[in-house]
């Protein structure tokens, strides 16, 4: 019997010896899976960091070009306008013209004088007074 208890005693002691070297095994296999991902992620930290940068590089360049595409229709706008603001202008002064020679003529019919007409006669009383003092002697 002590033969049998010493054997049982035997094979719990290697059972117990194999369950440690199992939970040692695990012990280890979880610090390097730990050690691992450590690594890794530091790594694929440095990897996101880089696909970062290009993405923000590859940003930049679009929104350069589109601002400089806006800068360009801009310009071309402001031209144009500056074209239109021009014959606008021209069309103006012709209405402006036709208006005032239109609004000329119907003063002139119901017989109110020009302008043109007032400076003329005031041109000929200068004349005439300038005659008329030479006339009686008055200076």
């Amino acid at each position: 019997m002590a033969k049998a208890i010493l054997k049982k005693k035997d094979d719990v002691q290697n059972s117990l010896g194999e369950v440690r070297g199992y939970a040692r095994k695990i012990w280890l296999a979880g610090l390097g899976a730990y050690a691992r991902v450590g690594q890794e992620s530091a790594e694929y930290v440095k990897d996101l960091i880089k696909a970062g940068e290009q993405v923000e590089k590859r940003g930049k360049k679009r929104i350069d070009r589109e601002v400089e595409a806006a800068n360009s229709e801009i310009d071309s706008a402001k031209e144009e306008l500056r074209s239109v603001k021009g014959k606008v202008e021209v069309q103006l002064d012709k209405i402006e013209k036709a208006f005032d020679t239109r609004v000329a003529s119907a003063l002139n019919r119901i017989g109110i004088p020009s302008k043109h007409d007032v400076e003329a006669l005031s041109v000929k009383l200068e004349e005439l007074t300038a005659l008329l003092e030479r006339v009686t002697g008055k200076h």
